[in-house]
């Protein structure tokens, strides 16, 4: 017998008598078609006052439409116990801050000691069925705020919300040198680069990105600054401070001696990217509307102490 999860309830009103239920699932709960083509193969996927009804029956007003989606796990992902930081959860949604150093998710040639592995063991632990749905990524080094839907609605309705563009996705980082303004915009396309696949440039034909930033603090060598996304290239960020000359600290792909540019001060640029050893890349705050209480949600996470370090170590002319 099929297990499934609490349902999503929506109640029919006098302005949406005689609609095709499918129109309902469409515009009252969002469903997508996709979703819907899933939630039909299933017994209690889609009923109507309880009762199991084809998708173009007509409903009238107080009618109760109820979708109920069937309980999963990652049978693909081994359980591991891998501490983790859970910022928010609640029946729909786990919200994580995110250790720099860690894997989001299982890889070829990497299988165990990630995220998936902790969360799908932590689940495991109190007896929970979910599969490990991350509604986005962040590179092994960039530490932060991480979404994982605990089902296909919700990972479907966020996954909506950054392709509108409207999920707030906010970042600190430390570079090198000093940005041209204390605020400015980075509107420039990306994509890869044909002479070295796994890097990002700037190129007149990539695909449209654009990246906010203010600068928050500067010292000698380097700055403090707030990034926002308008988009979410591969390595957006990272491609975008380096092609205004102020490369992340830390990044081994997109730094100064990496790419064979000319640094202002080149010792000075590798004693900083020794003492953090990674890219100083923190996802500080993401924003969405929850897909079922409609709240406006915003979680944030703290400065990682290894940044925390490095930017104290740089106020004080240490580096």
């Amino acid at each position: 017998m099929n297990e499934y999860y609490k349902p999503i309830s929506y109640q029919v009103t006098a302005a949406e008598e005689g609609w095709m239920l499918k129109t309902v699932l469409n515009r009252r709960l969002g469903v997508s078609r996709k979703l819907t083509s899933r939630l039909k193969l299933t017994e209690q996927g889609i009923t109507l006052n309880g009762e199991r009804v084809y998708i173009s029956h007509y409903v009238k007003e107080g009618d109760l439409v109820e979708i109920r989606l069937e309980q999963e796990t990652s049978e693909d992902i081994l359980p591991q116990p891998i501490p983790f930081d859970i910022l928010y959860e609640d029946e729909e949604l786990l919200i994580v801050n995110k250790q720099p150093g860690i894997i989001v998710h299982p890889t070829h040639g990497h299988y165990t000691d990630t995220l998936a592995n902790g969360v799908v063991y932590y689940w495991q632990e109190k007896g929970e069925r979910f599969r490990f749905r991350p509604v986005h990524r962040l590179d092994q080094e960039t530490s932060g705020v991480l979404a994982i839907a605990k089902n296909a609605y919700v990972h479907q309705h966020i996954s909506e919300q950054m392709i509108a563009g409207t999920v707030l996705k906010k970042y600190t980082a430390l570079v090198h040198g000093t940005p041209p303004a204390m605020e400015g915009r980075i509107d420039g396309p990306i994509d890869r680069d044909p002479l070295e696949p796994h890097r990002r440039i700037v190129t007149d034909s990539g695909y449209p990105a654009l990246t906010l930033y203010k600068v928050r603090e500067t010292f000698a060598a380097g700055s403090l600054v707030e990034l926002q996304l308008g988009s979410g290239r591969t390595h957006q960020i990272r491609v975008h401070m380096t092609s205004i000359d102020c490369p992340l600290i830390g990044d081994k792909l997109y730094s100064y001696e990496a790419l064979g540019l000319p640094a202002p001060d080149l010792e000075a640029a590798v004693r900083l990217n020794a003492a953090i050893g990674r890219q100083a890349l923190h996802a500080a705050q993401l924003g969405f509307v929850h897909p079922l209480t409609r709240e406006e949600m915003v979680f944030e996470a703290p400065l990682p102490a290894d940044m925390a370090e490095l930017s104290r170590l740089m106020a004080g002319g240490q580096l």
